[in-house]
């Protein structure tokens, strides 16, 4: 039996559900830092934003690092690869145009993970905005210029 790419076997097994919560993360291709200077990467925070007005998505939380971006959203009124491939079409199509750069610059699929239960909200978006500090880009959350969260209340 022939392998099957690595973009094919993420997508095995996904499921689409309206109204489900996913963290969605995707790369850029051959790891470039194509996101560093934020003007760039404010390119793809549109793109996160768009979604969000024309309701395919109710964003939660983002951070969009050099090389990768991670989203946590609710998915709305759209199946969760048609929105994905979206955002990576229409981020590509814009930095090309700002860069004067041509073709894709994403990896080939993402990866993604349904959010179940409600109290993993939380967590989920704190790690989210927590990752340029992991990464050392910055020494306090609010130093990074490329991230958003709504306000999720923790009820313990």
């Amino acid at each position: 039996m022939p392998e099957l790419s690595e973009s094919r076997r993420l997508r095995r097994g996904r499921v689409s559900e309206k109204g489900r919560a996913y963290m969605v993360t995707s790369t850029v291709l051959d790891r470039r830092n194509v996101f560093a200077d934020w003007r760039v990467g404010r390119l793809l925070v549109a793109e996160l934003k768009a979604a969000q007005e024309k309701g395919l998505a109710r964003s939660m939380a983002w951070v969009v690092m050099p090389d990768h971006f991670h989203w946590l959203f609710e998915l709305r009124e759209s199946e969760l690869s048609e929105l994905v491939r979206r955002i990576k079409s229409r981020t590509s199509i814009a930095v090309n145009r700002a860069l004067g750069g041509s073709g894709g610059i994403w990896q080939d699929g993402f990866h993604d993970r349904a959010v179940r239960r409600e109290e993993d909200f939380l967590p989920i978006a704190r790690y989210i905005v927590a990752n340029p500090l992991r990464a050392g880009l910055v020494s306090k959350i609010g130093d990074y210029p490329l991230w958003d969260c709504i306000w999720l209340e923790d009820s313990d």
